[in-house]
């Protein structure tokens, strides 16, 4: 494991030192701009899909100098697969399924359980500006999509009130100390991937992308594949305008900036599950004021540290009750595993949970009568690679392991070899060799729900989830425009805001004629 250097954490000492007075601001003007300004940027859907996380023919420049001049996390994992558990976590340093924010998009009438609170709250307290988004990206870069109680804008103290913010958009001088966060929106899929690519300097060749062997290699996968990664140049080139944003303010030196995915890339075994692309996350800190560069940090760490490390960037005691580590800090007991789960995204519920070491995956799947390809309505809109191998597997035309995909039902239990087998394709779980990896892996599992309550595993209660639009459109579509269903079978995206409007139209036409 890479060190950081003694100079790199005396400069952090020396800073943490001088940020440790709590007060509001404009108490303390020179303490004000002492204090750092951080700058926390949540990148949508993505996995280690960066330049300088090897992956090829995609151009990052930026978030290359990034890493480059600061620290790149290569064991960085997701405690969730999806976007509003995880960025539940993320708000609230506690892991989404003792905080019962594990559903997605779930709770939203409901308030926090005490004692937990946001870390914006904290850092207000300590004389912070909350600022959230900004005019620079694309849709503002202003999705909170966390899973309990909450407004944009306003005061907080948990009951009364639920504001999580100060003011979005820009920030201002004035505003130091500030907290920023931005939500890098483009890497999700949506219609605007077509254009961006049709804009790109450097269009990924589809003919040149090298595939994971879980996808059947076809034209519309390789595509769809060099599509995504177009994406990221887009994104690269958004954090680039924040950063010259800062520079032109004279407030970049004095500014770290925490660089993540908030869930794993959103295709086959991605987002939404526990297998590496859905949980291994990009982990980027950078801090020209107090962090020596160039380092590739190799301990494990989750995406709920994040929340800790921000508190500590801030000179804020983290609280007692938080599961997060600040991931700035000499650790000498670094994490052993990271625990992830998924439960409820949309209208399917899983109770799935996953073991990570540096060496082995252990998922434990406690709903098994259920297909990886359960047919999730909003999905469909957006994977042509499954609808395109869903209709080869109806023909035998996948491989063994591309089909369990498509199986009916799933293991009970799964091990996997990091190291050795990194796209996860044997599942070790009953080799008698790996019976002491398997039992191990299973301590860490009971260890933790020994410790932790996991409201995912209680019943649930569906009314405090509501369904998504998806679901009604799905069916309005195979009733009424069979010809959409057809073009999605091929792999071709329908457009799902263009049909969500037909929807509403056609609803409004039926409720005049009755």
């Amino acid at each position: 494991m890479k060190k950081y250097s003694m100079l790199s954490f005396l400069l952090i000492g020396i800073f943490f030192a001088t940020c440790s007075t709590k007060g509001q601001k404009g108490q303390d003007d020179q303490s004000a701009k002492i204090k750092p300004n951080i700058l926390f940027l949540l990148a949508e859907d993505i996995s280690t899909d960066l330049e300088c996380y090897g992956m090829q023919g995609v151009k990052t420049p930026v978030l290359n100098q990034l890493a480059s001049d600061g620290i790149q996390f290569m064991n960085a994992y997701g405690n969730n697969s999806i976007c509003s558990p995880s960025r539940s976590n993320m708000m609230v340093g506690v892991h989404q399924n003792i905080s019962n924010t594990q559903h997605h998009r779930s709770n939203r009438d409901i308030p926090l359980m005490e004692p937990y609170k946001p870390i914006t709250s904290y850092l207000r307290d300590a004389g912070y500006t909350c600022i959230i988004g900004s005019n620079l990206v694309r849709q503002n870069g202003q999705k909170i999509d966390v899973n309990f109680k909450h407004t944009m804008i306003g005061e907080w103290d948990g009951k009364n009130n639920f504001g999580l913010f100060d003011k979005k958009h820009e920030v201002l001088p004035e505003d130091q100390p500030f907290f920023q966060q931005v939500t890098l929106h483009v890497t999700h899929r949506g219609g605007w991937w077509n254009g961006v690519r049709a804009q790109s300097k450097h269009k990924v060749d589809p003919a040149a992308v090298s595939l994971p062997p879980y996808y059947a290699d076809t034209p519309v996968i390789r595509e769809d594949w060099a599509k995504y990664l177009d994406q990221m140049e887009y994104m690269d080139n958004e954090v680039g305008l924040l950063l010259k944003d800062l520079e032109a303010k004279g407030m970049r030196d004095n500014t770290i900036i925490i660089f993540i995915g908030d869930n794993g890339r959103c295709n086959v075994r991605g987002k939404g599950y526990l297998y590496e692309p859905g949980l291994h996350l990009p982990l980027i800190v950078n801090w020209p004021a107090a962090l020596t560069g160039g380092k590739k940090e190799e301990r494990l760490v989750a995406s709920v540290d994040v929340a800790a490390t921000i508190l500590h960037a801030a000179g804020v005691e983290i609280p007692d009750y938080m599961t997060a580590r600040s991931i700035i800090k000499e650790d000498n007991e670094p994490r052993e595993y990271v625990y992830s789960a998924r439960d409820l995204w949309d209208e399917i519920l899983e109770q799935s949970r996953a073991i990570t070491t540096t060496e082995y995956r252990y998922i434990k799947n406690n709903i098994t009568d259920q297909s990886y390809d359960a047919h999730q309505a909003y999905l469909e809109f957006y994977r042509p690679a499954v609808h395109v191998m869903r209709g080869l597997n109806e023909k035998n035309e996948l491989t063994e392991l591309q089909s369990k995909f498509f199986e009916p039902t799933k293991p009970k239990e799964e091990l996997y070899d990091r190291i050795n087998d990194p796209y996860e394709t044997v599942n070790l779980i009953d080799h008698p060799e790996y019976q002491a990896v398997a039992d191990k892996m299973r301590g860490y599992y009971e260890d933790w729900n020994t410790e932790n309550h996991d409201y995912g595993l209680e019943e649930i209660i569906w009314e405090n989830c509501p369904p998504p639009k998806s679901v009604e459109i799905m069916e309005w579509l195979n009733k009424e425009r069979p010809e959409v269903i057809a073009k999605m079978k091929k792999g071709i995206e329908p457009g799902y805001g263009k049909l969500n409007k037909e929807y509403q139209k056609a609803q409004k036409n039926q409720e005049k004629s009755n």
